[in-house]
């Protein structure tokens, strides 16, 4: 009890002792469970990074094996959730399955649809001859021939051609993109599918399922009741396996429009409005496409058909998708696409094989710059033997993360000889490459870890100098609207901000 200041004695009541008893039990209980789960945690970790220590590095190459655990070691929890969601590039089975079968069926039914031109590329110098060859084994696709294209550099010039294209489609419309977005840029592209379905033409929309998340909540039902085809390419679930989709971030990057098997489109347009709905604080996308007539067209066609049957086991081969092939003009062009489901990693495979070939000069133009260990001295040794390499990158990338890493390599860049400029302004998001005067690369894919190992891309490659100078003039305008990074420039920047640099470096493999 306690005495008050006039003497009174007050004693606590029964009830009140019980409700102190209580506490004291809950307190204890707490605190018991409190050493239990914290204990669980020590142990549990140890044993994560005990466990995965032995298991990772025989699953991945060094760097990926030692960001992985470097991400283990200070978060093992996290890191093993993000490992089993994130850690495997193996394809389900099934995916596997139904490309085994494609291929299959394709082997049986030779006479169901006219065959691309044979590879006639022997008149060729013996370099780029022997580079079209490593490009076939890669891709499964030979260089074509008697092509003609048009570079489209400008958001609205891609649409306003493609909406005309769709107009005069007589049979088919095929469109893959990774985002697909119905806005005031992009509503005419709409109309034109409605007024193509309308009119009895086959329209086939397959999206990648992140990239085109909001499309596919909000709009396309809207296409759908109108007769137009929609699906979506490796549908996502964060821990969630289905049968042809093994992890969240495999995605299908690939950008394709093939109209009547005849007219194609390729290139780092996405279809949406360049600002991307105000996604780099009103900055514009900067991209360039490729508008295609020729044989190269129907391997275009084959890509979308391989992927479309991929997801939804609907076989489109046939005379109507693959009309006989027109020479159109004399460009020679090869498709090379690229992805899990092939045995290497094809466009970095060529990348490396081009700079190793360079002789006189090299532009590279990418959004994202991670390079790996191959690249990287594959650079460098295009530099070492006094070619000329010049890199242009946007100076602010709407990416941190990936924007801090790639500063992380302007060191090791810079110290080669490399030309560094960085682009000003805008998001430059076109991915091309130019080797010497008669080799030049254009597609989605860039120039890092990511595109070449997870990703589903498609790339061209252009062969001759009117191919090439066309890549080259495009560059010169990125280039001129750049400002040089001079090493001694790059030295002089906030140490905070290089120490920043190195931490996402050290991750740059899981980017």
């Amino acid at each position: 009890g306690f005495q008050s200041a006039e003497g009174a004695v007050f004693r606590p009541s029964s009830s009140y002792m019980r409700f102190l008893g209580g506490c004291r039990v809950r307190a204890s209980c707490i605190m018991t469970l409190g050493i239990f789960l914290y204990s669980f945690y020590e142990l549990s970790s140890v044993i994560i990074r005990i466990v995965l220590l032995g298991y990772i590095p025989l699953r991945h190459s060094p760097n990926t094996a030692m960001a992985w655990l470097l991400a283990i070691y200070f978060w093992p929890w996290m890191g093993f959730l993000l490992y089993a969601a994130l850690g495997s590039t193996a394809l389900p089975s099934e995916r596997i399955r139904r490309h085994e079968s494609l291929l299959q069926t394709l082997g049986e039914k030779k006479h169901a649809f006219p065959k691309i031109p044979d590879d006639d590329s022997n008149w060729l110098p013996e370099d780029l001859t022997r580079f079209g060859a490593l490009g076939k084994k890669l891709g499964d696709m030979s260089i074509t021939t008697g092509n003609s294209f048009t570079l489209i550099d400008e958001a609205e010039e891609f649409l306003k051609l493609l909406c005309a294209d769709l107009e005069n489609a007589g049979h088919s419309v095929h469109l893959l993109f990774y985002i697909f977005a119905r806005d005031a840029m992009t509503q005419p592209l709409f109309d034109a599918l409605e007024r193509a379905a309308a009119r009895g033409v086959t329209c086939r929309v397959l999206v990648d399922a992140v990239g085109s998340k909001p499309f596919l909540k909000n709009d396309a039902k809207y296409l759908s009741e109108r007769g137009i085809r929609v699906e979506e390419a490796l549908p996502s679930g964060l821990l969630r396996r289905t049968p042809t989709m093994a992890r969240y971030d495999l995605r299908n990057h690939r950008k394709i429009a093939v109209i009547d098997g005849r007219i194609g489109y390729t290139g780092s347009h996405n279809a949406i409005e360049p600002s991307y709905g105000g996604k780099a604080k009103g900055r514009l996308w900067r991209d360039l496409t490729l508008r295609l007539e020729g044989p190269v067209v129907s391997q275009l066609q084959g890509v979308f058909l391989e992927d479309w049957y991929v997801e939804t086991r609907e076989m489109l081969f046939s005379e109507e998708t693959f009309p006989k092939p027109e020479r159109t003009g004399n460009s020679v062009i090869q498709t090379v696409p690229s992805g899990p489901s092939y045995p290497w990693q094809n466009y970095q495979r060529l990348v490396v094989a081009a700079l190793h070939g360079a002789k006189q000069r090299v532009v590279i133009t990418t959004p994202y710059l991670i390079p790996d260990d191959e690249l990287l001295h594959a650079m460098e040794t295009a530099v070492l033997s006094d070619v000329r390499l010049q890199l242009v990158i946007p100076e602010k990338s709407d990416q941190l993360l990936v924007g801090s890493a790639a500063k992380a390599y302007f060191d090791e860049l810079l110290a080669m000889g490399v030309e560094i400029y960085l682009f000003q302004q805008d998001i430059l998001h076109s991915k091309t490459m130019s080797i010497d005067y008669d080799l030049a690369f254009l597609g989605t894919s860039n120039f890092d870890i990511r595109s070449f190992a997870l990703n589903f891309e498609l790339n061209l490659v252009l062969y001759g100098t009117g191919e090439t100078a066309a890549i080259r003039m495009i560059q010169e305008k990125y280039i001129a609207a750049s400002r040089r990074l001079t090493a001694e420039e790059w030295a002089e920047s906030p140490g905070a901000m290089r120490v920043v640099h190195g931490v996402t470096k050290l991750f740059s493999p899981l980017l």
